[in-house]
């Protein structure tokens, strides 16, 4: 029997994923799995993938969900965290040991992997909320141009008043001869 290393630590990690066809989420699930336990230091002791179902959300037609419960065994506690921020599990829990010692260096290590993360996120939201911005801008004045030519069409035209015909009014001189 193989010997345990003692800083070993066993977790459960619950990955889900969103939609269509339900056979595509089943196959994206074990290739998400087979990516997780290609990492060094990381050994898959148990995976399960649930069958897809149908999504029962108004407006969620055609749309299905399930999820992968995996069991894994790291060899240090920065693994749970790589995994954690790189692979954005939906529920994690630590199953062994009972009690975790660490460093001062390796929690430091973590905690600076997290405001590493975390920066990324924050700046990809302030570069969406800008971008939104102005394609909001852009968009009302689009709708503004829209109005004013939905305006002018809808704007009776003046009406020409007819040409009068010219009459003649020299009085034709009446010769006689």
């Amino acid at each position: 029997m193989a010997e345990k290393n003692t800083t070993d630590i066993k977790a459960l990690f619950v990955f889900e994923v969103m939609g269509r066809p339900p056979e595509h989420l089943k196959k994206a699930l074990e290739g998400y799995m087979e990516k997780l336990g290609e990492n060094k230091g990381v050994k898959i002791s148990r995976m399960e993938i649930h069958e897809p179902k149908p999504v029962e959300k108004e407006g969620a037609e055609d749309l299905f969900t399930t999820f992968a419960e995996v069991e894994v065994i790291v060899d240090n506690v920065n693994l749970i965290f790589d995994i954690i921020l790189n692979m954005l599990p939906a529920h994690v829990e630590i199953l062994e040991p009972d009690d975790i010692k660490l460093k001062n260096f390796d929690l430091s290590e973590v905690a600076s992997n997290l405001s590493i993360k975390l920066h990324k996120y924050d700046e990809v939201a302030k570069t969406i909320t800008m971008e939104r911005g102005i394609l909001m801008k852009r968009l009302q004045e689009m709708q503004e141009k829209i109005n004013n030519l939905e305006a002018d069409v809808k704007k009776p035209k003046a009406k020409k008043k007819p040409a009068k015909k010219k009459t003649n009014t020299k009085k034709k001189s009446s010769k006689k001869k």
